[in-house]
């Protein structure tokens, strides 16, 4: 996910420059996207609820009503810009394996540099880590990609009906985040293929490709 362009400070009012008329639904937008260019512009240091406002064009007591944490106004703001990603259903374990790593690398390169840059301070204040965001940010009960490509590769017969532990299903993706978090740039197209041929299909019991000469 690339990270969303700062808007100017003058977004949000008028031509005389007072502050425009806007209420629930659209007020709400415009402070998140507000909250947002806040956070990829200075960090969660800067994520103060006076910046927000100022930068909405709104006051800090209509913040608080909504958001009486700045926790809470930043679970709100990732929210908003965290999208789920999505899962290809191509008929093939591999290739859906290969599509969804390329479009989490593609859509998660930005915001997984973000998390980890910063909010550190954040999971340093609360005590919690990245993964714990990411829990919290996910629709509860929705299994994860891997466990619904995995399943449907059950369902057409192409891997049997057996225990697999959540961390096996899950490695690909682990690993891919491991990688975009050591080098903070997107990962090779190469090794998202290697990730799947060389590690994860043989942990399946599933041959990888042969070799290209």
């Amino acid at each position: 996910m690339n990270l969303k362009p700062a808007r100017p400070p003058s977004e949000g009012s008028s031509r005389d420059g007072g502050a425009t008329r806007r209420r629930g639904a659209k007020l709400e937008d415009a402070i998140l996207d507000a909250a947002w260019d806040v956070l990829t512009e200075h960090g969660y240091h800067g994520f103060t609820y006076e910046a927000i406002a100022a930068r909405a064009g709104t006051s800090r007591p209509v913040l608080y009503r909504r958001w009486p944490r700045r926790q809470d106004l930043l679970l709100a703001t990732l929210a908003k810009f965290w999208r789920l990603i999505d899962v290809p259903d191509t008929g093939s374990l591999r290739e859906d394996a290969i599509g969804f790593l390329r479009n989490a690398d593609a859509d998660r390169a930005g915001m997984i540099t973000l998390m980890s840059v910063h909010l550190e301070e954040y999971f340093r204040d609360t005590g919690t880590s990245l993964g714990d965001l990411r829990d919290t940010l996910l629709p509860p009960g929705l299994p994860s990609a891997f466990e619904a490509i995995v399943a449907r590769a059950v369902e057409r017969g192409d891997l049997p009906d057996a225990p697999r532990s959540p961390r096996m299903l899950n490695l690909p993706l682990d690993l891919l985040r491991h990688d975009l978090l050591l080098t903070m740039r997107p990962v090779p197209d190469e090794t998202i293929t290697e990730i799947v041929d060389e590690i994860w299909l043989p942990l399946l019991g599933q041959a990888p490709p042969p070799r290209s000469s």
